[in-house]
């Protein structure tokens, strides 16, 4: 059997990219060959050059850099030859699956959008296809007249799982859609030891904290530095930006994609917004310290919540009481063993088993 995969693959971006990777790993286990739609989203770059110039460097080389990195797991993926730009480049586009998949990161999140971008809802296929949606996430809302628009896509899918417990909400109450089931994101479904078995052997000994920022935040780095000095731990500042090398801390720039989980499962602590360095961190029970950004505070707080976790969130950025608020890693693994079985049970009964 084969199953296509429209994806979220934004290539400069660590969690992106370690997502559909795992989305691959675990359909293979149900599909003899997974091919991944080469889908490229780059129309930030074009936007912030109008707005800022030195920005719009600073992406560039950043996007050159992790083009090279990203290159290794990018030849994992069994990426189609047609690279898809915009939404025309669907037209007329069938690829020869017997199913096909959406999913999940931010893949159905649209709030940046004036219109609906179909091909996310795989709209380019006839209706006769079979689809369904892994782990899909809409982010923290959906917009009710993009809710409209792609009702009618939704109501294609054979099978929907949704990533945050807000997705099921939006699922029941602007698509009237009451099938859907909440799954853990596809990196969650993969255990601790298939991560280490991929990841290169540390290059930094002793303890640290990890500073994995998407925030941008003087506050956020000001908390990190006073973290190191009550903690009496180095930061290690994972740089995913050129511009975050004057951050505090040894600066890893732009390492290998593997790189992000040998960092975070040797770290202490991982100081962080990001929802995958949190996953990871909880994953490979390294304990994250978790403060919730403007951007994106449904998706972090969902997974807390699902983890029973949410202790681990920072209420503001003078708590420092959070490195006493230990997590509970039996009550965690105990969860993400039983979720990784509620996705095993969603792919088989979509897949009828396992190959």
């Amino acid at each position: 059997m084969k199953v296509t995969v429209f994806p979220w693959l934004d290539i400069a971006n660590y969690g992106s990219v370690l997502q559909i990777f795992a989305v691959r790993k675990v359909l293979e286990n149900y599909a003899d060959d997974v091919e991944i739609l080469n889908f490229k989203f780059n129309s930030r770059f074009s936007e912030t050059l109008s707005r800022n110039p030195m920005k719009f460097a600073n992406n560039m080389l950043t996007y050159a850099f992790t083009k090279r990195n990203f290159r290794k797991i990018r030849n994992q993926l069994n990426l189609t030859e047609k690279t898809f730009l915009t939404e025309k480049d669907f037209s007329g586009y069938v690829p020869d699956a017997d199913i096909y998949c959406t999913g999940s990161d931010q893949i159905w999140n649209m709030k940046n959008g004036a219109s609906v971008f179909g091909p996310r809802f795989l709209s380019f296929l006839p209706e006769d296809k079979r689809r369904f949606a892994f782990s899909s996430s809409f982010g923290d809302r959906m917009d009710k007249s993009l809710a409209e628009q792609s009702k009618r896509w939704i109501h294609q899918f054979e099978c929907i799982s949704v990533r945050e417990d807000i997705g099921l909400e939006i699922m029941k109450n602007q698509y009237d859609y009451h099938s859907a089931v909440q799954l853990v994101d596809p990196t969650l479904a993969l255990t601790p030891d298939f991560w280490r078995s991929c990841a290169p052997q540390p290059r930094i000994t002793g303890d640290y904290i990890l500073v994995y920022d998407i925030m941008n935040n003087k506050a956020f780095h000001a908390y990190a530095r006073e973290l190191s000095k009550r903690t009496g731990l180095p930061l290690v500042n994972f740089c995913n930006r050129f511009a975050r090398v004057f951050f505090s801390g040894k600066s890893v720039l732009l390492p290998p994609v593997f790189d992000f989980v040998t960092l975070i499962d040797n770290a202490k602590y991982v100081l962080t917004g990001s929802f995958h360095a949190s996953a990871f961190s909880m994953n490979l029970n390294t304990e994250p310290i978790c403060a919730y950004t403007s951007m994106n505070p449904g998706r972090l707080a969902s997974f807390l919540r699902l983890i029973d976790a949410e202790h681990r969130a920072l209420k503001d950025f003078n708590d420092f009481d959070v490195i006493d608020r230990h997590v509970d890693f039996s009550r965690v693994n105990s969860i993400l063993d039983h979720e990784r079985e509620r996705v095993a049970d969603f792919l088989s009964g979509i897949f009828g088993g396992s190959t």
